[in-house]
Parts: structure tokens; C-alpha cells; sequence
């Protein structure tokens, strides 16, 4: 059995330019390139919430590639997946055996609220 059925897409922003012709740090999604991802598994990660002024609620979830598959995804990059826009949450885990890249882990999180 294939446990890697998954499909998402990866969305990667521009930086911004300002007026001025300097590059910020801040990230245009309204220009984002986007690109299949396909046979990964996404899992359920867990969710907190908390209540101050506002309600927040904090859902993670976990994208893992099949032995021998790196991705190209990087942690200022987005995943749509499954009707939501998650953000990758922390570095790409690459986990190596021999040298090579053994699979890939990358958390992922929604905030809601």
C-alpha cells in the first residue's frame, strides 16, 4: 500500500521592492509562483488554542516524502493543501542515511482567529 497519496501545492512569494528600489523582507503572495507537489503524506500535528483578547487557534500538520525524495520547499514558502494555505512552521528536515537525503519532514501550521 502507497502511503504517500497526498497532492498540495507550493507557493513561493517574491520579496517586496519599495519605493525607494530596496528589497524588504516582507513577501508578495499575491505574486506567488505555485507548483505540484504530489505523492507526500500529510498528517495531523496537533492544535492549541488560546484565549486573550482574541481566540487563536493554532492547528498543526506534518508533510512527509517517501524514502529517497528530497523537496524543494523552504521555510518562507506556503503549502495550499486540502482548502487551506499552511506556512511552513521552522526549518525543512532533511534526514540523511549514507550522505543522501533518506525522506523529508516539514511542519506546517494555520492560524485561525
Amino acid at each position: 500500500m502507497n502511503a504517500y497519496l497526498d497532492s498540495a501545492v507550493r507557493l513561493r512569494a517574491p520579496l517586496v521592492t519599495n519605493k525607494y528600489g530596496d528589497t524588504t523582507t516582507d513577501r508578495d503572495w499575491s505574486r506567488a509562483e505555485r507548483y505540484q507537489i504530489t505523492d507526500v503524506s500529510i498528517q495531523p500535528d496537533g492544535s492549541s488554542e488560546t484565549n486573550g483578547d482574541r481566540e487563536l487557534v493554532l492547528t498543526g500538520w506534518k508533510l512527509y516524502t517517501r524514502r529517497g525524495r528530497d523537496l524543494d520547499l523552504v521555510k518562507t514558502d506556503r503549502v495550499e493543501w486540502d482548502g487551506m494555505t499552511l506556512e511552513v512552521d521552522g526549518e525543512v528536515a532533511r534526514w540523511r542515511w549514507g550522505g543522501r537525503v533518506h525522506h523529508v519532514e516539514i511542519r506546517l501550521k494555520r492560524v485561525t482567529g
